[in-house]
């Protein structure tokens, strides 16, 4: 019944983000605001995005389980959302980073989960999650 819970959020979650073509120069420019707490490292050292160390590296994340970083500390709910199998996709980060905490609360089933990261990015989300892809390939 959870899993059919969690796809049933991830589902709506999805259907109600707008249908806006992807664009990942759009998106580079929008990382700006990521590159506070957010760096993209390759697995070889290359820098392509510097950034702060508060949130975890970025490199790969579209189509990396959730809270797979090695050596990151995650919160406890989106810990329990990887724990579950989910991986990122470009719609999913997307709307993860409209709202972390309201994500995490349909994905989870739990009005009381929570998210450690506190910035909203309020538009442009599907151009930052295209140009994360774009980086990785």
């Amino acid at each position: 019944m959870k899993s059919f819970q969690l796809l049933a959020a991830a589902a709506a979650l999805i259907a109600a983000a707008p249908a806006f073509a992807a664009d990942p120069a759009a998106g580079e420019n929008g990382f700006k605001k990521c590159k506070a707490c957010h760096s993209i490292v390759a697995p070889d050292g290359t820098e392509i995005q510097k950034g702060g160390r508060t949130g975890p590296n970025l490199y790969g994340v579209i189509g990396r389980p959730v809270a797979s970083e090695a050596g990151f500390a995650y919160g406890d709910s989106i810990a329990a959302l990887g724990a579950t199998g989910a991986v990122w996709d470009a719609a999913g980060l997307a709307a993860y980073i409209a709202n972390p905490a309201d994500y995490l609360k349909a994905a989870l089933g739990d009005d009381a989960a929570k998210s450690k990261m506190s910035f909203k990015l309020a538009s442009g989300g599907e151009d930052v999650a295209a140009y994360l892809e774009s980086v990785a390939h």
